[in-house]
């Protein structure tokens, strides 16, 4: 059985960017903060097509590989090479323009639980929620690196520095 997640978050960046940092495909770890390193795989650098192994702070990885790309909105990346327990497994990426100085940033994944019955009830009631949580991290990390240009580390700044960032 597949499911499906999403979360989307408005914020006081312009689409422009955070698009600017997304393009950067090689450099998630600058925002995410569970991501360690995220070298690009392969010889291509961005677009359809371009790979990263992105390795996780506890010493796990995966292989994010984009298989749709809209220029300046977003792309679809095929996962692969991860110790979850999964069968398969997509994610998505997207930002939309409310105005000049505002966007949502957009993300969902689709994925498939090994297990059978276990992991269907172990996707429905465990992961989606850990990634709905992921996803609020990923997305509040992504527009705070865009606004103000700071690499973080392991954790989200505080919500003093975030409240005219993130609405």
């Amino acid at each position: 059985m597949a499911h499906h997640t999403e979360k989307s978050l408005t914020v006081n960046v312009s689409t422009d960017k955070i698009w600017q940092v997304l393009a950067d495909y090689s450099s998630v770890e600058r925002f995410a903060i569970t991501i360690k390193s995220s070298p690009l795989v392969g010889d291509i650098q961005s677009g359809l097509g371009a790979k990263r192994k992105c390795t996780f702070n506890d010493g796990s990885s995966l292989v994010e590989e984009i298989i749709d790309y809209q220029d300046g909105i977003g792309f679809k990346m095929a996962l692969s090479e991860f110790s979850l327990p999964l069968k398969h497994m997509e994610a998505e990426m997207k930002v939309t323009p409310l105005d000049e100085n505002r966007s949502e940033i957009y993300m969902s994944s689709d994925f498939v639980v090994k297990g059978g019955i276990f992991g269907r009830f172990l996707g429905h009631f465990v992961m989606r929620p850990i990634m709905k949580g992921v996803f609020t991290k990923v997305m509040t990390g992504l527009a705070f690196h865009s606004a103000t240009g700071k690499i973080l580390d392991d954790k989200l700044p505080k919500n003093e520095d975030l409240e005219q960032i993130v609405l």
